[in-house]
């Protein structure tokens, strides 16, 4: 394999020369690489050492190195690097141990190495090998402008984070101060995948996922969390301090899985970045920082990495995940379990056929096509983008609604229907190019996320792809009622006057602020289901006044306000 081309300082380049004669010997020179660094067998192996004096000679101290980015590769910046090594010194100074299991360009490295005055040992995993080279080159400048700099023994291995034998690396450093630093992927697993990386894990459920979950969404797993996961896993026993730079919701989801886990971490600190300053990228994203070999802790400070002011304090707080602490310990009492059931909306997945605009007296389609079909099963349709005002009975498309429940067989609609029949049968190939296994021997045509909730003309409704916890009520359009897409969460109900009571709660005062203390805003849905199936609507009414209630909602009478407690009542007993 060639030697890959990286950058050469002249102050290596000036080293290598002046020893060029060793390098027909690369167990002779990796003896003066180390006497001068520390680095452990610089060349694995004598074609590497002739490759290098080849390059050497020749004068090649270039580089351009492809962008690595699609890989979730985002290199620490030099800056960035030493203030997290500033921050981690104000913590602990006496390390002995550094690990950093991606080591990328060395940025981490170099700047523990500047920074803690005690280390023994250093070993840095980096499956990218041009990146191994940058590493070893960059210590070993770092060293020959600094010769009187301490050198503990650094190992700088070719190899893959998730093959590299941590358990065995972890056991040989028990006894040391020891420091995990670093900043793996910012990408997933089937990201990976799908640009066909070699960087992979293997196969395995390693959150231990059941059904569906394993199979969809949850089964998707950031190669990150991954890699925090495995380190804490090995070195929860070590005394020191692991420091990663990770998106936030896999702090998110190291906190919450402490229930389970019980990783022996302690005084954990979420300290938010910018990391479209640092990185250019818009990702949310934090140092993580917290102490190893302490008491388990379930809670976590979120911070500002630049200012260091508290912003919350997040995690478990009476056998619940929330967000803000503070917050929660005001407006918790209405966190329960919903007597209504959150339903999302109506998924198909072929929206160039299925979504229509209305011109005129005819329909149009997704692929610009005017057609003509029966009125019978185009129902309105609102997306989380029209969720705007307070109150709405207008939309701007309309979908076709083949089903009333999940399953239902559809050859009704040749007989029935014939125009529409016709149009979705022509466009036939659109359906059975659909990729999820929902679809998979279901009826011609099937939608999901469709039941008689979906007909309730009235519905309180909310956006699950945005931050807000703001809702709307949904009324009919004449005698149908208005669909909502999948991307919206919704209750249904026949009665408008117990639609406007459940939405007068939904915005409420106690309800907004539970819902902002329990809801992290940086999630990829921030609102969804489980997170509404938490508005415990019985305490919600207790607290609230029918007075203030009347005065909000036009009409309402108190045997409207009695209907409502009593349909919740009920509803709690047939549970």
């Amino acid at each position: 394999m060639p030697y890959p081309k990286i950058y050469i300082t002249d102050v290596v380049l000036d080293f290598f020369m002046k020893n060029q004669g060793l390098l027909s010997n690369y167990s002779e020179m990796n003896s003066v690489v180390k006497d001068v660094s520390g680095i452990n067998n610089f060349f694995a192996n004598q074609d590497e050492a002739t490759e290098f004096l080849t390059e050497i000679r020749l004068n090649q101290s270039i580089v351009s190195e492809p962008n690595r980015r699609e890989y979730g590769d985002f290199q620490t910046n030099q800056h960035l690097a030493r203030e997290v090594a500033d921050y981690v010194y104000s913590k602990t100074k006496d390390f002995e141990f550094v690990l950093e299991p991606t080591c990328g360009k060395g940025n981490f490295i170099l700047a523990c190495i500047s920074q803690f005055k005690k280390l023994r040992k250093i070993t840095g995993v980096e499956i990218y090998k041009p990146y191994v080279w940058r590493t070893k080159l960059s210590i070993l400048t770092s060293y020959l402008s600094n010769p009187n700099g301490q050198k503990p023994e650094i190992d700088i291995i070719h190899g893959d984070a998730f093959e590299f034998d941590y358990p065995a690396l972890a056991g040989s450093t028990r006894h040391l101060k020891t420091l995990i630093i670093g900043n793996p992927p910012w990408v997933t697993n089937s990201e990976l995948g799908s640009i066909e990386s070699e960087n992979l894990p293997g196969k395995s459920n390693f959150k231990k996922h059941g059904g569906l979950d394993a199979i969809t969404g949850k089964g998707n797993f950031d190669i990150g969390e991954y890699i925090s996961y495995t380190m804490l896993k090995c070195f929860d026993r070590h005394e020191g301090l692991f420091a990663f730079l990770i998106k936030n919701s896999i702090v998110k989801n190291i906190i919450h899985d402490q229930r389970t886990n019980h990783f022996r971490i302690g005084s954990p600190e979420k300290l938010s970045i910018d990391s479209k300053k640092e990185f250019n990228v818009s990702v949310s994203a934090c140092l993580f920082l917290t102490h190893l070999n302490a008491k388990p802790a379930q809670i976590c400070k979120e911070l500002n990495f630049y200012s260091y002011e508290l912003n919350t304090t997040f995690g478990w707080y009476n056998d619940k995940f929330v967000n803000s602490i503070d917050d929660y310990k005001k407006a918790g009492i209405v966190d329960g379990e919903s007597v209504f059931t959150w339903r999302s909306g109506v998924k198909h997945d072929c929206s160039k056929v299925m979504e229509l605009d209305r011109i005129n007296n005819h329909f149009k389609n997704g692929l610009g096509e005017e057609i003509k079909i029966e009125d019978d099963l185009a129902y309105g349709l609102l997306k989380s983008s029209d969720l705007k005002n307070a109150k709405t009975n207008s939309f701007r498309k309309l979908t076709i609604i083949t089903q009333k429940k999940i399953g239902q067989k559809t050859a009704y609609i040749e007989n029935k229907l014939p125009l529409t029949y016709q149009y979705l049968h022509s466009h036939k190939e659109f359906f059975d190019k659909r990729k999820s296994s929902i679809y998979k021997d279901k009826p011609d045509f099937s939608i999901f996320g469709i039941g008689d909730y979906s007909f309730s003309p009235y519905k309180v409704a909310i956006s699950g792809l945005y931050k807000s916890t703001h809702f709307t009520l949904v009324s009919p359009k004449g005698e149908k009622p208005i669909m909502l897409d999948d991307t919206c969460y919704f209750i249904g109900f026949d009665d408008l006057k117990i639609a406007e009571i459940a939405y007068y709660l939904v915005n409420s005062e106690w309800v907004q602020k539970c819902l902002k203390s329990i809801i992290f805003p940086d999630s990829k849905r921030p609102i969804n289901k489980e997170i509404l199936m938490r508005i415990d609507f019985e305490k919600a009414f207790e607290n609230t006044d029918f007075e203030k209630a009347s005065k909000k909602i036009r009409g309402l009478k108190k045997e409207h306000w009695e209907a409502f407690g009593e349909m919740v009542k009920k509803a709690i007993l047939n549970k």
